[in-house]
């Protein structure tokens, strides 16, 4: 039995929160981190003991025939970890586990219970702010561990587990590799889908009206909308049907670019007057302090962060004990919290921009057992943002907190009073409106300002002053300018207005919906691509979206997923059990009025009823005129989306969105693609005709006919276009790579390529890439080795200088701790162990304990696994042995028995 040390062990989630808890407590503690969650499912049977790996359900990692008893395992990249934690524990006389109090957090402690097996007092640990207090306060209020989150967190495991594993399997076979589907990940894409369909039905419509100008009796001018003539009303953009384009209302007037012109004309002989004034006075009130969701959706828009990056961002502002909890749907602050937020009103503000009496938000929390405050600043009072400014590890958390400071002394600020002027115009027979918007009282919009990081500039936009005036009083007509607006398709969504979707319709939860939009955006899935901010679906998107649609519409139903997180938050509060729930979800349900079909019946059912060909397929229409009328379809195939009609073929061009592709567009892509199909002429020395050909990522030169084994590809050169292309050129470009001669100083051939980053020369394992002026078609023999006599200035032989070369030590290896330019970006080193760093984050900025943190986490994940390229010999083998297996047993239809 191990010696007692007298110590207390504490165990958190991350080396930063361990290391912000230390400040804290006194000697008799040890704070360790387990670096997230140490146990779960299996990634595939092959993690499994033997004794499992032959079950029916080994794949999933969950016993389905057992209650849905899942199987967990250490993972490889957390078994040093665990040691670790065992070792400290020896020596202990108590165990606080002080990991984060939701779901997560309470699935990690009973985790840790579990594998650490503790013959010590244990002690759970909460709270949801980094302070002496807040700690105190905790270690004074110990609890067990809440059995029913564990629960939840668990069962929602095994759904996307059961969800995910089976589905993603089946859009492997059907629609391609990467593919993959989730319990909320399908239903965001669908979303997604769907918005791009309407965009695509979408008929726009052109209306035209006028913008006059006119000015006072004093001088004074005002803008001016046309908004009836001769009692007719004038349309807006909400006026027309989506559909067709037309009007939903035929009584209003639809004026053309010469009819408006023609009342331009007739209007300027004519006089105005003022018929109406009209002033209401009304009043904003501050948004509630933020939520999970409201700041993800506020720093998308006012900074420019992705989910991911806010949540970063925010997850080391908490670790460090700058804010409370991070993940959170309640808008409720503390009494503490709102006394020092209006104190700061008092003091940075004045009296008077101080609510007369306290503000109290109430959201909608689904879950009183997972229901922490709003997220603001940690303890009281609260400290100022240039404060804090230097202490903060970059730019991304004082940004963040910034926002966050200001939108919770906001809550406790005054109203602002404003107040909406709209004057009627009239004169000739038309009518126009002017409007105008005042600020009376700033009250918290002094301080923060929806939408905007500066808010005296924000309230200067806001404003529209118009001119003093008075019913009766005359005006001059200044211009007439006809404008012609044309209505547009609804907007796509953003991150920022995906989230706030999917928090309406009840789907996932706030601390789900960064690792959604990331699982979506993924490059290897090619499901979602971003264009600016706004989320364009791609055609693969469309593909599988219509596929569980047709054939498991109840899986991307909203209603159903919403009702699942209702499940899961029963859960929490202990009011149901699961085992039913799961067995009707996965095997059904025949004794209910409405026969429910699980799901690993339905695709058993539907395994061999889909057509690969038919959900890849989307028809654009048949051309009614030309030698061509077959139908015209985009087909999604395994390297990409192309167009298809009958024999002809054409690539879609990488990154066109779908909502781009019609059928005229199409027919131009065929017609171009067959116009180069025609050789541009022969190859003098093989006698094969060479082709110009448009393909995915833009145009190329082939040698050989496209059933030529020996064919082979070469792609134009950064500026070349099309029209540059004659035989002589494509011959040059096909000697590529290009041997220039013998380095002297070696005896080596010096080659130039044109490689993916641009083109370089090459002797032996030595590179240099050219001059931008520079071809590698015309670089000589002498220019190549004088390159090459030259140092590296890029490439993994280059020396490095550091960006930035801390003082001290690294307290593990005892060796400089730098941070490096990488290929991938820059990342810090304590000679061991590297570490890239986060996005967002500034190396000159970075303080020594964040980059501590960094190593710690990456050195306990454990060194990177390089996976074994199979020799041919062995592939042939393995490919053999399972012809020879599938021969003596066919597989059963259904679910699939392994993970693809």
């Amino acid at each position: 039995m191990a010696k007692s040390t007298g110590k207390s062990l504490v165990i958190v989630e991350s080396p930063a929160k361990a290391r912000t808890i230390s400040k804290f407590l006194g000697s008799g503690y040890q704070v360790e981190a387990s670096i997230g969650h140490v146990r779960d499912l299996p990634a595939g049977k092959k993690e499994l003991p033997e004794k499992l790996k032959k079950e029916s359900w080994a794949y999933l990692g969950v016993n389905i025939d057992d209650d849905f008893d899942p199987v967990y395992i250490v993972p490889d990249d957390k078994k040093k970890q665990v040691k670790k934690l065992k070792d400290a524990l020896k020596g202990a006389d108590n165990l606080y586990l002080a990991t984060d109090e939701d779901r997560e957090g309470e699935a990690i402690s009973w985790h840790l219970q579990e594998i650490l097996k503790p013959k010590v007092p244990v002690h759970r640990l909460v709270f949801h702010e980094i302070t002496k207090e807040a700690i105190q306060n905790a270690m004074d209020a110990t609890r067990e561990i809440d059995e029913p989150l564990v629960r939840a967190q668990e069962t929602r495991r095994i759904l996307d587990r059961l969800y995910g594993f089976d589905m993603s399997n089946l859009l492997w076979r059907k629609i391609g590799k990467r593919t993959s589907a989730g319990r909320v990940q399908s239903v965001a894409v669908r979303l997604i889908v769907e918005r791009e369909r309407q965009r695509i039905a979408f008929v726009n419509a052109t209306y035209w009206d006028l913008e006059a100008t006119f000015k006072t009796a004093s001088n004074e001018s005002m803008s001016a909308s046309l908004s009836t003539v001769d009692g007719r009303k004038i349309p807006s953009g909400k006026d027309f049907d989506s559909s067709n384009g037309q009007l939903k209302n035929p009584d209003l007037l639809l004026l053309n670019e010469t009819e408006t012109n023609k009342l331009v004309a007739r209007l300027q002989a004519s006089d105005f007057k003022v018929t109406k004034v009209e002033v209401k006075p009304f009043i904003e009130r501050p948004r509630p302090p933020f939520t999970t969701s409201t700041l993800q959706q506020e720093a998308n828009r006012k900074l420019g962060f992705g989910a991911k990056r806010t949540m970063d961002a925010a997850q080391r502002l908490y670790e460090n004990g700058y804010i409370t909890y991070m993940r959170t749907d309640s808008t409720t602050l503390s009494n503490e919290a709102i006394s020092a937020s209006r104190e700061l009103v008092r003091s940075q503000y004045g009296e008077k921009f101080l609510h007369p009496t306290v503000r109290v938000y109430k959201g909608k929390v689904k879950n009183a057992q997972e229901a922490h405050e709003a997220i603001r600043p940690a303890g009281t009072p609260f400290r100022l943002p240039d404060t804090v400014r230097g202490e903060l590890g970059d730019q991304d958390q004082y940004r963040l907190f910034e926002l966050i400071w200001k939108r919770t002394i906001a809550c406790q600020m005054a109203d602002a009073k404003k107040q909406r002027v709209s004057i009627t115009i009239e004169g000739g027979g038309a009518t126009f409106t002017a409007s105008g918007a005042s600020i009376e009282f700033e009250g918290f919009l002094r301080a923060y300002v929806e939408g905007s990081d500066n808010p005296e500039a924000e309230l200067a936009n806001r404003e529209r002053i118009l001119p003093q005036v008075s019913e009766q009083d005359s005006l001059a007509a200044g211009s007439l300018d006809p404008k012609s607006h044309t209505t547009q398709p609804p907007a796509r969504f953003t991150e920022a207005t995906l989230t706030r979707t999917l928090e309406e319709k009840g789907i996932g939860r706030p601390s789900t919906y960064a690792s959604i939009i990331g699982t979506i955006t993924d490059e290897r899935r090619n499901y979602i691509v971003k264009k600016g901010t706004a989320l364009v679906p791609t055609w693969r998107a469309f593909s599988v979206t219509r596929l569980m649609e047709e054939h498991f519409e109840p899986l991307v139903d909203y209603e159903f997923t919403a009702e699942l997180e209702d499940f899961l938050d029963s859960i929490s509060r202990d009011e149901v059990g699961r085992e039913e729930y799961l067995k009707k979800f996965y095997f059904g349900d025949a004794s209910s009025d409405r026969h429910n079909v699980g799901l690993k019946a339905r695709i058993a059912e539907k395994i061999d009823q889909i057509d690969p060909k038919v959900a890849a397929r989307f028809l654009l229409g048949t051309p009614e005129d030309g030698e061509h009328r077959e139908e015209v379809f985009v087909r999604v195939g395994k390297y990409g989306p192309y167009i298809e009609q009958g024999e002809r073929k054409a690539s879609i061009p990488d990154g066109m969105p779908p909502d781009e592709m019609d059928l005229g567009k199409a027919m131009e892509l065929l017609e171009s693609s067959e116009v180069v199909e025609a050789p541009i002429g022969t190859h003098p020395d093989t006698g094969k005709p060479i082709y110009l050909k448009v393909g995915r990522f833009g145009p190329y030169i082939q040698l050989g006919e496209p059933d030529d084994e020996e064919k082979r590809n070469q792609g134009l050169l950064r500026g070349m276009e099309i029209g540059d292309i004659t035989v002589e050129v494509a011959c040059k470009l096909l000697q590529l790579p290009l041997t220039l001669g013998e380095n002297p100083e070696n005896g080596q051939p010096i080659q130039a390529f044109d490689g993916k980053y641009g083109p370089y020369i090459k002797c032996e394992k030595d590179t240099r890439s050219l001059p931008p002026d520079v071809s590698p078609l015309e670089v000589t023999l002498e220019e190549a080795i004088a390159l090459l006599k030259q140092p590296k200035t890029r490439g993994r032989g280059t020396p490095k200088e550091p960006l930035r070369l801390f003082e001290l030590p690294s307290p593990v290896t005892e060796k400089e701790v730098k941070i490096l330019d990488g290929r991938f970006g820059p990342y810090v080193t304590d000679g061991d162990t590297n570490a890239s760093l986060r996005k967002g984050m500034d190396p000159n900025e970075m303080k020594f304990e964040a980059a501590l943190d960094l190593l710690a986490e990456r050195a306990a994940k454990g060194p990177t696994k390089r996976k074994k390229k199979a020799t041919k010999k062995k592939a042939t083998k393995k490919k053999a042995t399972k012809k020879k297996a599938a021969k003596k047993k066919s597989p059963k239809k259904g679910v699939a028995k392994k993970k693809s």
